[in-house]
């Protein structure tokens, strides 16, 4: 489900998962290399808990804010809105970011006393070089593209955990170790510990993580057309007059007058048994054994015409999956 949030309940909900979200890169970079002084032991560790935290957070906050926690994410959902699409406005896209960045901070220092360090402690590992950036316009399209496409193609529900798996993927792949996020390399900042980057780097990272955004997105309009086409998620803007996207796209996705018992991901015509309903001039309410069951007076109509017995039975209605442990 979606909530309909007020612009400060979701700016605060961006906030406390950003906040979140630094906590489990820091804290884990932290407690990584204590336990072990092989790098690449640390990095195994600090990825997994990134990547489980990361999917997590957007579980929990999606249906709240969206669960963007990056500014790259929040400037694509305002330029998706100017081109037509669902996304956020230019005030929201502002106080987005702000509260991203404060969060980011925040959950830097937090993490850093957290272990008994010195809070606002500034990074001292330089991370320079142009194969470094290339690295991170490299992980910050990827990540733009795996959002926008999969809400595009109308599986927004997959995002957390496709995000998820992505980031721990990016972390080993990309020269850089995969910042890809704006607020979050200020946040590590002030950290000076296994995932810092001391503040002289930050320019450089920003601007390829801006440059990845925009090729990302570019991406996904030449891959799956623009956002116009997108589903849209109920209880966004167009139904209720919020002015905000629901998100990376988490929670069901119906028309825009969707109720709440609305059901989704059927497409028209089709049962709720997953068949085509019989429409043909035999199937009337006088149809035998051999046509289906019979609508009497009490028969109720269902998805696209289908008919439902005034007693179906559990094993009538198709049960959701569930598999992927993300429900609407």
């Amino acid at each position: 489900m979606t909530i309909d949030a007020s612009l400060p309940r979701r700016a605060t909900a961006e906030l406390i998962g950003t906040a979140g979200l630094l906590v489990v890169v820091i804290g884990s970079g932290i407690q990584a290399a204590s336990l072990s002084r092989d790098t690449g032991v640390a990095l195994v560790a600090n990825s997994l808990a990134s990547a489980i935290g990361l999917g997590l957070i957007i579980t929990l906050f999606g249906p709240l804010s969206g669960a963007h926690l990056n500014p790259v994410v929040t400037l694509t959902s305002w330029w998706a809105r100017r081109t037509g699409g669902q996304g956020l406005d230019g005030r929201d896209a502002l106080v987005y970011t702000v509260a991203q960045t404060v969060g980011a901070i925040g959950g830097a220092l937090l993490a850093e006393a957290m272990f008994g360090r010195l809070p606002g402690t500034f990074a001292t590992r330089i991370r320079g070089g142009g194969h470094l950036l290339i690295g991170e316009i490299v992980a910050t399209a990827g990540l733009v593209l795996v959002i926008q496409g999969l809400g595009r193609i109308g599986r927004a529900k997959l995002i957390p955990a496709a995000v998820a798996a992505y980031v721990a993927a990016a972390i080993w792949f990309t020269s850089s170790g995969s910042f890809a996020n704006p607020a979050g390399t200020v946040g590590r900042a002030f950290s000076d510990s296994f995932t810092g980057i001391a503040p002289q780097s930050l320019p450089g990272f920003v601007a390829a993580q801006l440059l990845g955004g925009i090729l990302g997105l570019a991406l996904a309009g030449m891959l799956y057309g623009t956002d116009r086409t997108a589903l849209r998620p109920a209880g966004s803007d167009t139904a209720s007059g919020g002015g905000q996207e629901r998100g990376s796209g988490i929670g069901s996705y119906a028309g825009p007058d969707a109720g709440p018992d609305a059901v989704t991901d059927i497409a028209p015509g089709v049962g709720l048994d997953g068949t085509a309903p019989d429409s043909g001039p035999d199937s009337g309410p006088d149809s035998g054994p051999e046509g289906g069951r019979s609508a009497g007076p009490d028969a109720r109509s269902g998805i696209g015409g289908a008919e439902i017995g005034p007693e179906p039975t559990m094993a009538d209605i198709a049960r959701p999956n569930t598999r992927l442990g993300i429900t609407a």
